[in-house]
């Protein structure tokens, strides 16, 4: 990769070490980031599976180094202080868990205040810390390569708000087109003079400005920020929405007009008590809420996506061969817990091509929920057997796991479920279960059953002790049996077998070969 621009237009490699030294790598060296802001800094540091990086560590500090810039110039005395406790503990952090260099990138307070580059040397003096100052234009191009990271078949708008500036590019095909920064982060938009209307008039003169360069009427729009995070949240709240997950949360651009409105009815401290969210972040929700109607105003999506992934993972994203790139997040990250977590590393593949006769020729969308759930089929097995398939449930649904839709986290989670249970009947997750139609729940059960059947019916490879023929016209489930099979097919597994053939509909029928 080329590395990062800095706002003084210097080219630098932010982790100064190469993270993917191969394409066939799948396990990610573990890497530290801190994002500066102009509200929060943040230090996140990542591991895991190299094309769906986990949180393995991640800290914030809503310093509010930005917080009145707009009208004096410099950093907010009390945000520098609070800025520079945090990156000291932050230096600590890092070499304490052998992380060298921890890359350090600051946004716009830092790029904007006169005092921007006595505070970077501050930091390198009593921290050792570098920070890569980058220019509006890069920090845009960085957060639309995060949410490629998190859904590479992206393609509409990314949408990054921050304290002092929101940034806006156009992302399809896996790469990052036309990119610009706005003055519309909440603070500046808090020096906005002429009340209520000359805001009003401030943020649609800007989004309107903007759309002339990016263009209108595209499809999706995908949201970066933490203020964007904190409206969405209350969207979920508004609409009594069963999960509180973020990342891939979806609103129609109707339910960002009633939630705005309904935030206007709301105090700070009463929507804090709804969702537990910071004051300091909080408080800038009613200007972003402002900022993002006019933002469906003026774009006029069709709809709009949360995304958790922005700047920090894409600086990740920058590192990654072509290769790499190109992997499915989701079954990558299966891939890593199967490795880590299940009895039987690499049974999860067996188990699929043993069971691929049951589904026949899947669309990509439902054939890779299948992959996933045999891979993932065995990674709760330390859990106690009374919790054992909520613990699925609730792993696969709440998991930090990108490419993934909320519906088919819980057509994912319901099938886990049913791999370790025959009934979901008084299920605590049944709320959840609404995300789905009901003929999703029966197909999520049937995957289940297959799992719960095919990971009981051999502990080496099932295509070894049998093949099984799904024979729709006859309405019939065959298992046809090895020699191995015979043996293996005791009580459980054809009780097993036979509540598969139920749940499909269908008659079991044993037979050997």
């Amino acid at each position: 990769m080329n590395g990062i621009v800095t706002a003084s237009g210097e080219t630098i490699e932010p982790f100064g070490r190469s993270l993917f030294e191969r394409a066939s790598e799948r396990a990610l060296s573990r890497v530290g980031v801190v994002d500066v802001g102009s509200n929060s800094i943040r230090m996140v540091v990542f591991d895991g599976a190299a094309r769906s990086p986990a949180y393995f560590y991640n800290e914030k500090v809503m310093a509010g180094l930005g917080s009145g810039l707009a009208t004096t110039g410099r950093l907010n005395p009390e945000g520098v202080r609070r800025g520079m406790a945090a990156l000291r503990r932050f230096a600590v952090l890092a070499d304490s868990m052998g992380i060298k260099p921890l890359t350090c990138v600051a946004t716009a307070a830092v790029r904007e205040a006169e005092d921007g580059p006595a505070f970077r040397k501050a930091v390198e003096k009593e921290t050792g810390l570098k920070l890569l100052v980058i220019d509006g234009e890069e920090e845009a191009r960085l957060s639309a390569q995060g949410v490629l990271l998190g859904w590479p078949e992206a393609k509409g708008l990314v949408c990054d708000i921050g304290g002092n500036s929101m940034e806006l590019a156009e992302v399809a095909n896996g790469k990052v087109g036309r990119r610009i920064s706005t003055p519309l982060g909440p603070f500046r938009l808090q020096q906005v003079k002429g009340g209520a209307s000359g805001l009003r008039d401030h943020i649609r003169d800007t989004i309107e400005a903007a759309a002339e360069r990016l263009g209108r009427g595209h499809e999706q729009i995908y949201l970066v920020g933490g203020s964007w995070r904190a409206i969405s949240r209350l969207d979920m709240e508004r609409a009594k929405y069963p999960m509180t997950v973020l990342h891939e949360y979806r609103m129609s651009p109707q339910a960002v007009a009633d939630t705005v409105k309904w935030i206007g009815d709301k105090t700070v401290t009463e929507m804090r008590t709804m969702t537990g969210i910071s004051q300091g972040r909080m408080e800038l929700v009613p200007l972003a809420s402002q900022v993002l109607r006019q933002l469906v105003q003026s774009l006029k999506p069709k709809s709009l996506a949360v995304s958790s992934y922005g700047i920090r993972e894409g600086l990740l994203y920058e590192q990654m061969p072509t290769g790499l790139r190109s992997r499915d997040p989701l079954i990558e990250a299966a891939r890593f817990a199967e490795r880590q977590m299940a009895r039987m590393p690499g049974f999860g593949k067996k188990l699929y091509h043993f069971l691929e006769p049951l589904f026949g020729d899947l669309p990509p969308e439902r054939d890779r929920l299948v992959k996933a759930a045999c891979l993932l089929h065995d990674t709760t097995w330390r859990t106690h057997p009374d919790y054992r398939a909520d613990a699925c449930f609730d792993n696969v649904t709440r998991a930090n796991m990108a490419a993934l839709s909320h519906p088919e986290r819980v057509f994912l989670g319901l099938s886990l479920l049913h791999r370790y249970k025959n009934s979901r009947a008084n299920s605590p997750m049944a709320p959840l279960f609404a995300l789905l139609s009901e003929k999703e729940i029966r197909e999520a059960e049937v995957l289940g059953k297959a799992l719960r059947f095919g990971a009981m019916f051999s502990v080496k490879d099932p295509a070894e002790a049998g093949t099984l023929k799904l024979q729709r016209k006859k309405k019939q489930l065959e298992l046809k049996l090895t020699r191995t099979g015979r043996a293996l097919l005791g009580e459980v597994a054809e009780a097993r077998f036979r509540a598969l053939a139920e749940a499909m509909g269908v008659a079991p029928v044993v037979t050997e070969g």
